[in-house]
């Protein structure tokens, strides 16, 4: 199987050009090229295939198998794959997915594409549509329960389940201990991204995330919108935010038109061949 990874502030998955390929048991071969010891290494597999909607269709495996309906870092870059490796000349380009069709800015420099805006799409704030089981219409700052300790959560969709905690100090938080159990958590029929936010000033935030299915990672531009929204809805931060995480920078902003869009950097590491 050819394949090429690639990373989005360092949020890195293995592309498979499925035009070009046959992937018959694809979450086991998520595992496998997943594992950073005997694999490939990365945070999961992304199968680029044709699509009857849009340009192509985003088919995306967690590390440990399962499937995703969406990956913000993992969309971008795929808009990167699609251009640098010649499917198509457009810049402007519609990609299907689990969570409905994303349209992509590709901001290329020396014929390569070097930042990706997407349209991430409008939020989905219904706690029963994110899911999570609520007897609130929505579930904005509501206390949740996890290892003796109260936090408090917003709920929101971007296609996948985030719960968002706001914190004081982001970078000495138990992001592994507390993460790993509220992404079982009950009230997560589905399960969900935890991402744990600190609120630097109106427009800028820290933020680190626990990946349903991946664990920590060094981004997630789902859960960084997840993010900002659950930041305006509780009045801590501005519709347009830098965030930094521990890969990189994400630009988000939530415009007037209810669309969250996000911009950021999608970088190829390398290219081969693994049997499968």
């Amino acid at each position: 199987m050819k394949f090429t990874k690639m990373q989005g502030l360092g949020n890195d998955y293995v592309y498979v050009n499925c035009l070009e390929e046959v992937v018959e048991n694809p979450k086991e071969i998520a595992i496998k090229v997943s594992d950073r010891h005997f694999g490939i290494g990365s945070d999961g597999l992304i199968l680029i295939k044709p699509s009857d909607k849009a340009d192509f269709f985003m088919e995306m495996y967690n590390a440990d198998g399962s499937q995703s309906e969406m990956c913000g870092n993992g969309i971008r870059c795929v808009g990167k794959y699609v251009y640098d490796f010649g499917l198509t000349k457009k810049t402007e380009v519609a990609i299907d997915t689990l969570a409905g069709i994303k349209y992509l800015t590709l901001h290329v420099k020396d014929n390569k594409v070097e930042t990706v805006t997407v349209d991430m799409g409008c939020p989905i704030l219904e706690a029963k549509e994110i899911p999570v089981l609520s007897q609130e219409e929505q579930f904005i700052n509501q206390p949740v329960q996890a290892l003796g300790q109260v936090y408090n959560m917003t709920g929101v969709s971007m296609g996948n389940p985030h719960g968002v905690i706001f914190v004081e100090n982001v970078k000495d938080f138990p992001v592994h201990e507390v993460g790993k159990v509220l992404e079982v958590h009950e009230i997560f029929p589905r399960r969900a991204n935890i991402e744990f936010v600190e609120v630097l000033n109106k427009t800028t935030a820290n933020m680190r995330v626990w990946e349903r299915g991946s664990g920590e990672t060094l981004a997630c531009g789902t859960g960084t919108c997840a993010s900002v929204v659950a930041g305006v809805l509780n009045g801590l931060l501005e519709r347009k935010t830098l965030v930094h995480l521990l890969g990189g920078d994400l630009l988000i902003e939530w415009k007037e038109d209810n669309h969250v869009y996000m911009t950021g950097a999608a970088t190829t590491v390398f290219t081969g061949e693994i049997e499968i």
